[in-house]
């Protein structure tokens, strides 16, 4: 059975982010870097280039948010066990 998503996968985000993305104070900038994250994250399947991944839990990552990382940081779950396969962001860090 092929994948549906190619070498993609659905990218969501975890309650606590979803309710981070709904505060009015989160800056404009903050909020399009974390769009574009999930589009990223969930484009390429979870390996994106600058992530970084600890040796004993690869499937956990995380990305800098912005440029150089002067936003932030996302982490993320790589889920391609669970059904559906997909990818969640778990935790933004917002500077």
């Amino acid at each position: 059975m092929s994948d549906p998503y190619g070498e993609g996968l659905p990218c969501v985000l975890s309650e606590n982010v979803a309710q981070l993305m709904m505060d009015p104070s989160l800056p404009p900038d903050v909020f399009g870097a974390i769009v574009a994250a999930m589009v990223t994250i969930g484009e390429l399947g979870g390996i994106v280039p600058g992530s970084t991944a600890s040796p004993r839990r690869p499937q956990q990552r995380r990305l800098a948010l912005g440029v150089e990382g002067d936003l932030g940081i996302a982490e993320y779950v790589i889920s391609r066990d669970a059904d559906p396969p997909q990818i969640v962001i778990t935790h933004v860090l917002v500077f």
